[in-house]
C-alpha cells in the first residue's frame, strides 16, 4: 500500500496553535490543551493511508470544490487529496461549529 505524504498549509498550523492558546489560556487547562492537540496531530497523520475514504466537505467555502473533512472530537480538519503526487494538503483545523 503506498502512503501519502500529509503537509499542512501555514494556516492549518496557526489553527491548532490557536486551539492550545484557546484551552490553555482562555479555559486555563493546559493539560488539556495538550491532550487536544496531541489528538488532532494523531488524526491527522492517519491521513497517510486512505485519506479519499474521508467524507466531501458539504457546507461551508469549502463545500462542492472536492475537499475532504476528518471530523476530530470537536474540531474538524479540511483537506485536499493531490492524487498524482500521494499528497494530502490539510488547509485548516477548526471548531466544528463554525461555518467555514
Amino acid at each position: 500500500m503506498e502512503k501519502y505524504k500529509v503537509m499542512l498549509y501555514p494556516r492549518a498550523f496557526r489553527d491548532i496553535d490557536s486551539i492550545y492558546a484557546y484551552i490553555a489560556l482562555e479555559k486555563l487547562a493546559p493539560e488539556n490543551a495538550k491532550s487536544q492537540t496531541d489528538r488532532i496531530w494523531a488524526a491527522l497523520e492517519t491521513l497517510d493511508s486512505f485519506p479519499s475514504a474521508h467524507q466531501d466537505r458539504q457546507v461551508g467555502k469549502y463545500a462542492g470544490r472536492g475537499y475532504k473533512q476528518l471530523l476530530i472530537d470537536n474540531y474538524v480538519a479540511i483537506f485536499k487529496i493531490d492524487e498524482q503526487n500521494k499528497t494530502v494538503y490539510i488547509v485548516t483545523v477548526q471548531y466544528q461549529g463554525r461555518n467555514i
